[in-house]
């Protein structure tokens, strides 16, 4: 059941006056968790408020944090987020309670915070942000019916409708917003004929996602019901599933390998789903022939299983930078029209005793809607390399090239309630690597 609490208040302001500016990703009702680290220093936790990243262990210092707050902060004041999530949501809920009465305008203990400023107050342009978590699994399901239809499908396969269909990723190649992504050398079968080749993929793809991180852990051979789901949910950051097509479409018998496995972007900040509440909307309606089977559906879940976010994709080219123009909008897509909910991906990922552990990850899958505008992806766009677009100074593609570079962005925003945002998800598309010679 949904329960919203101070923190949420939409007329809340924070003494902080980045975080009040109109159109910031992070107001004090967001409070995003993440990694950074100071120049010379060890990472260490932080929280993402306006232009700034809120120093936890300066807060935990200084005495300000107290109970299942000063816990949960204990549990973060490592490298890794790992420990806050081994906890479940509550320890992290009564710290974002906490943060956002310090943090805030006029909320208790704020005046102690806010003497502590130029110490507690980390400019995000001078921290070096880091992955959030140590990720040791990492799945990408597949949860928009559009983008299924448009890869190729004259219908949806009968699985689509039945269960969250999801492969298994690769954790190590996961990568924080910023790092450069190489193209991928591979073997992938020339245009016309049978013929394969060898060399770099000259169809290199980003999609459009948004991940989940889980919290705490089942035991191996012990499923988790979709009531207890959401619990085990612990926050959401953008997702760039980069895709090496050509490689990907040669091996796809047995599912996606190398031609997904070159590099996965996130975005640095998780933002809780605590945070989302206010978002939260009824899963996408279903004709009565698709509706889930019982242990995949909940009243509840049913009722608020669904975000209701926005996601952009950005591109940039490098002869847009040297002309200084801005990235140009190529997407714009709803995460609420997604056929699935994270839960029932949970569950259904738990349901033959598979455990979960703190920090894995979950990809959405490509989040294409119905409209043209919102393909999520390359291959949807250009339709599979037939269709170039054409971008405002006049440069045509119909795949990335060397130097290219993707951006995400997202907000979440409902009438009555702050709008909260996500941060940067970005990539920049690095030539392949030459192929090492034999000694």
């Amino acid at each position: 059941m949904i329960q919203l609490d101070r923190s949420h208040d939409g007329a809340a302001r924070s003494w902080e006056p980045s975080a009040n500016r109109e159109g910031t990703d992070f107001p004090v009702q967001n409070l995003p968790l993440g990694i950074f680290r100071r120049r010379g220093e060890p990472d260490r936790a932080g929280v993402a408020l306006g232009d700034f990243v809120v120093d936890l262990a300066v807060l935990r210092e200084a005495g300000l944090l107290a109970g299942d707050a000063a816990a949960a902060a204990a549990a973060a004041a490592g490298p890794t987020l790992n420990p806050l999530l081994a906890q479940g949501r509550g320890p992290a809920r009564a710290l974002r309670l906490a943060l956002f009465d310090l943090l805030g305008e006029g909320g208790a203990g704020s005046g102690r915070a806010k003497a502590l400023r130029e110490r507690l107050l980390v400019p995000i342009a001078e921290a070096e942000l880091a992955l959030p978590a140590a990720i040791g699994g990492f799945t990408d399901f597949l949860t928009s019916a559009d983008h299924t239809l448009r890869m190729g499908r004259n219908a949806l396969p009968p699985a689509f409708t039945q269960i969250p269909i999801a492969y298994n990723s690769r954790a190590s190649s996961v990568r924080v917003s910023g790092e450069e992504v190489r193209r991928p050398n591979g073997v992938w079968r020339e245009v016309e004929g049978e013929k394969v080749a060898f060399g770099p993929e000259p169809w290199l793809d980003f999609e459009l996602e948004l991940g989940a991180f889980v919290a705490g852990e089942n035991a191996l051979g012990a499923p988790i019901p979709i009531e207890a789901a959401a619990d085990r949910l612990f926050g959401y950051c953008l997702l760039n599933d980069w895709s090496a097509r050509r490689i990907q479409f040669l091996e796809s018998m047995l599912g996606p390998f190398l031609g997904k496995s070159l590099s996965t972007t996130i975005s640095p900040w998780i933002v809780t789903a605590d945070a989302l509440l206010p978002f939260a909307v009824a899963a996408r309606p279903r004709p009565e022939a698709e509706r889930p089977l019982p242990h995949l559906s909940s009243a509840d879940d049913q009722e608020h299983g669904g975000l209701d976010i926005v996601m952009d994709a950005l591109f940039s080219t490098a002869a847009m930078r040297a002309r200084h123009e801005p990235p140009h909008r190529l997407t714009r897509a709803g995460f609420r029209l997604m056929y699935w909910t994270f839960a029932q991906m949970l569950t259904h990922h738990a349901s033959n005793g598979c455990n979960l552990r703190p920090g894995d990850l979950f990809g959405s899958g490509t989040v294409s809607g119905p409209t043209d505008d919102s393909r999520a992806c390359l291959a949807e766009i250009s339709q599979r390399g037939t269709v170039a677009f054409v971008l405002p100074g006049g440069e045509e593609r119909t795949w990335l090239e060397d130097g290219d570079e993707v951006i995400f962005r997202a907000r979440a925003s409902r009438e009555g309630f702050a709008s909260i945002g996500f941060g940067e998800c970005r990539g920049r598309i690095a030539p392949a690597p030459a192929w090492p010679a034999a000694h």
